[in-house]
């Protein structure tokens, strides 16, 4: 029977039915993320008013409903009648798309709300949702549910404030999950309050027995964020640098220091909103700091005539700044709209910078002695680095630079077929290769721990052997000459024990592959293989446990009695070869974690890594004391 194809055919998804239907197009996904994201749609339309100078408070709830409700106190969401539509325009903000103050210019001068749709896609997304307004001296409330209208907007009372309060609780029929994260809600309003310097947002948890309240209120705003990202390291000068300016309609806000590391730490934002891959004004940055950098640099003859510039790469290393710019019509970029395309803001940035830090540089010689003499050092570093990297890129079959000695590469040349596992130790590193199938799994065995990444520059990172091997066997290079296309293997698989030893490689290798190879993990090419912890054997009959959970439910099912043979693994080379192939490698059976990276927390993903794997040994413990509750199958 043949289905006809014509005009009637075509659906036509009227207004929130098209979110409804595609709720991923609109937030992202139907995961925790975009459960998340729904709060901050809201609270963006707060912070608008903040950035208008009309909101100093924000508070949001997550209550025992695991519902949420944002209260602000700017001007209240207009309750006049939208002469267009003949409703009042509370209503046409939470059941039209792009809808609101931020089209046509009238509403807002700047707006962080990225697409404009957040109230009735919010809506949309809920089960129900009530909005109370206070304005004019009156109280307006509106209720809707899965976005349509349950009675229209009515005055409850009087009242001598103004603001808005709206409540949501997400739809169970479009998440997968409907439990708010407190911790992934904390960063993002503590992001938001440091980027809008006096507003005070408020998180309450209501779920718990008792209240967990948190307050987040930056007199100083982005300087106070550089202060917050610099924690847990030592700075290079007490000094944060701060330029603010306007041109060109472009508002700027640069904060930044150095400090003893070697990683860069360069955070952007438009109007509030993250942007994790950059544009025209982190571009407009950058330039003015080589620039100003290097025309001082050569002026106070730190650079001989005959001595190379300072890259931006030299001067940014150990470098925390955030670049915020405000921007009343932001264009972005690329498939997921986080990178600024408007010109007019590399200049802004690249004016206002260069001439604020020429003068700070001026007036504070001691502070442009020791950024210098840092870069300079990179500088140097750079150079031995190139030198090391000539020797570690995997040259051709022509130039005969063999693989590693160590590795047991696969038959297959496709690298979409072929996946190598980095092994912990030579004995199970001997168990995998006689378990693997030779065609398509390659097996990298490494001594020991490799070296943190953390605290050593990439000259003395590349003439460490493991990492070495590592890079050859990859085939794409590294830092600057990292090249996704030469990767030998389309997945990356670490394999280590399921103990405290273990768990402390894979951090190690995983610092590594974010510092120096992140690319690797944003396409998703690094999985953590999980072994199992228990081996249950009930009358020759073998089963495995991957965890305690696991192992209750197996007893349960088989019977708690003396036949019942336990083993708990200590490590991999407890495992014969069968046993590893039929647990950790067989592509059928085995169970594996990817590791992803999400751009719009780069910054806390930067500052847990230089809670674990830096210098500095209070945030450390601070950390271990904080998370260890979390903790599962730890030996001790």
């Amino acid at each position: 029977m043949s289905t006809e194809y014509g005009a009637d055919q075509i659906q036509i998804l009227e207004g929130l039915e098209a979110v409804r239907k595609r709720p991923g197009m609109y937030i992202g996904s139907t995961s925790s993320k975009g459960l998340h994201h729904l709060v901050y749609e809201i609270v963006d339309n707060a912070v608008d008013e903040a950035l208008a100078g009309v909101c100093d408070r924000i508070e949001v709830t997550i209550n025992k409903d695991n519902s949420i409700t944002v209260v602000d106190n700017g001007r209240g969401i207009p309750v006049g009648i939208n002469h267009k539509k003949g409703i009042p325009a509370v209503e046409v903000v939470f059941t039209i798309l792009h809808a609101g103050g931020k089209f046509g210019g009238g509403g807002y001068k700047v707006s962080g709300g990225l697409h404009g749709v957040g109230a009735s896609v919010v809506n949309a997304l809920s089960e129900w949702l009530e909005v109370t307004v206070y304005t004019d001296g009156k109280i307006h409330k509106q209720r809707f549910e899965r976005g349509k209208v349950v009675y229209p907007l009515k005055v409850i009372g009087e009242t001598d404030r103004t603001g808005s309060t709206v409540t949501f609780l997400p739809d169970k029929e479009i998440f997968e999950e409907t439990v708010y994260d407190f911790e992934v809600l904390k960063q993002r309003l503590r992001e938001m309050a440091f980027l809008t310097k006096n507003l005070k947002i408020v998180l309450i948890d209501d779920r718990e027995e008792t209240k967990v309240e948190k307050e987040f209120h930056y007199a100083g705003g982005i300087k106070e964020y550089v202060e917050y990202l610099n924690k847990n390291k030592d700075p290079l000068y007490s000094e944060i640098v701060y330029c603010e300016g306007s041109r060109d309609e472009v508002y700027v806000e640069v904060a930044m220091q150095h400090n003893n590391t070697y990683t860069e730490g360069c955070y952007s934002f438009v109007n509030n909103i993250t942007t994790p891959e950059g544009g025209t004004h982190l571009a407009g940055f950058k330039n003015a700091l080589t620039k100003t950098f290097n025309d001082y640099a050569r002026s106070n003859k730190y650079l001989k005539d005959n001595e190379t510039n300072l890259t931006g790469e030299d001067i940014r290393e150990g470098l925390t700044a955030i670049v915020s710019i405000k921007i009343p019509e932001p264009q972005f970029e690329g498939q997921t709209k986080q990178k600024l395309g408007n010109s007019e803001a590399r200049g802004a940035v690249d004016g206002i910078v260069s001439e604020q830090l020429t003068y700070f540089l001026e007036q504070n010689p001691s502070v442009a002695k020791m950024i210098l003499e840092k870069s300079i050092l990179a500088q140097r570093a750079r150079d031995a680095a190139r030198k090391a990297r000539d020797l570690t890129r995997r040259k051709t079959a022509l130039e005969g630079m063999s693989l590693p000695g160590k590795l047991a590469d696969c038959s297959d040349k496709d690298p979409k077929n072929c996946e190598i596992y980095i092994v912990e130790g030579n004995s199970a590193g001997g168990s995998a290769k006689t378990a693997r199938s030779r065609a398509t799994q390659a097996i990298l065995p490494l001594r020991g721990k490799i070296l943190n990444v953390e605290k050593s520059r990439l000259d003395k990172i590349l003439v460490n052997n493991e990492i070495k091997a590592m890079i050859t066997a990859f085939g794409t290079g590294i830092s600057d000459d990292f090249d996704i296309a030469r990767l030998r293997y389309h997945k990356i698989i670490i394999m280590t024990d399921a103990d405290v030893d273990g768990s402390h490689i894979s951090t190690l290798l995983l610092t590594f592959f974010y510092r120096f190879m992140p690319e690797l993990i944003r396409q998703g090419h690094v999985y953590l293989a999980q072994p199992p912890l228990y081996k249950i054997e009930k009358n020759k009959v073998v089963r495995y446990a991957y965890d305690d959970a696991e192992l209750d439910e197996i007893l349960r099912e088989i019977g708690r009695d003396g036949n019942n043979k336990i083993q708990r693994y200590k490590g991999l080379g407890e495992m014969d070869a069968e046993q590893l192939w039929d647990t950790t490698m067989d592509p059928e059976k085995r169970v594996l974690l990817k590791v992803t990276i999400d751009e719009e927390e780069s910054s806390e993903i930067d500052m847990t890594f230089t809670t674990l794997m830096g210098d500095k040994v209070e945030p450390r413990r601070e950390f271990i004391e904080k998370n260890a509750k979390y903790v599962r199958n730890l030996d001790i």
